[in-house]
């Protein structure tokens, strides 16, 4: 029954994620960590940096993460991380047919202008989904923590938007900066 339940909760999200994984995230943490209790609230923060740090979509890494969490096997990975491209490849099999042939057509194009506006705030979503109390500390609980968790926040915000430094580089040097400011 719980390979069933992952299935399904996966393939919904494959199915309405429009705009990557990171537009998923927050239905990813509605249904494996409010919904389910699948995860916690921090084993789901740990996902994302995980999801991000290895190679791949974020959304298909966290799947494959949160089916292996679930059931405590592999074929949990395999269900999860299946049920979250399925949708995707029966849609990009539907639509490529037709796509080009219509993708000029009134129509289209304004579907397409309604969705981008959508994905632009999944992904807003996502990003509020991570400013939380596991990510940032607090204030009232550890100040210093908090203080240094929005200072990185804002050296990769404003290095990566303004300076454009590599994104990789980027988390390489937040990561040292974190290993040796919270020691």
């Amino acid at each position: 029954m719980l390979y069933l339940q992952l299935f399904y909760t996966f393939f919904k999200i494959g199915l309405f994620g429009f705009g990557g994984g990171y537009a998923m995230l927050s239905m990813i943490q509605g249904e494996v960590v409010t919904r389910y209790g699948w995860l916690t609230s921090q084993e789901f923060t740990d996902i994302v940096a995980i999801s991000q740090m290895t190679p791949g979509p974020i959304g298909i890494n966290s799947a494959t993460y949160v089916g292996f969490t679930a059931t405590g096997s592999v074929w949990g990975s395999i269900i999860a991380t299946l049920a979250v491209v399925l949708p995707s490849f029966i849609l990009m099999l539907a639509i490529s047919k037709f796509f080009l042939k219509y993708q000029k057509h009134p129509v289209v194009e304004a579907v397409f202008s309604g969705l981008r506006p959508a994905v632009v705030g999944l992904l807003a979503s996502a990003a509020l989904v991570l400013m939380n109390a596991e990510n940032f500390s607090s204030p009232k609980e550890d100040m210093y923590s908090f203080i240094i968790s929005c200072l990185i926040f804002l050296v990769a915000f404003i290095g990566t938007r303004k300076y454009k430094i590599n994104p990789i580089l980027m988390i390489v040097a937040c990561g040292i900066a974190g290993l040796i400011l919270y020691q």
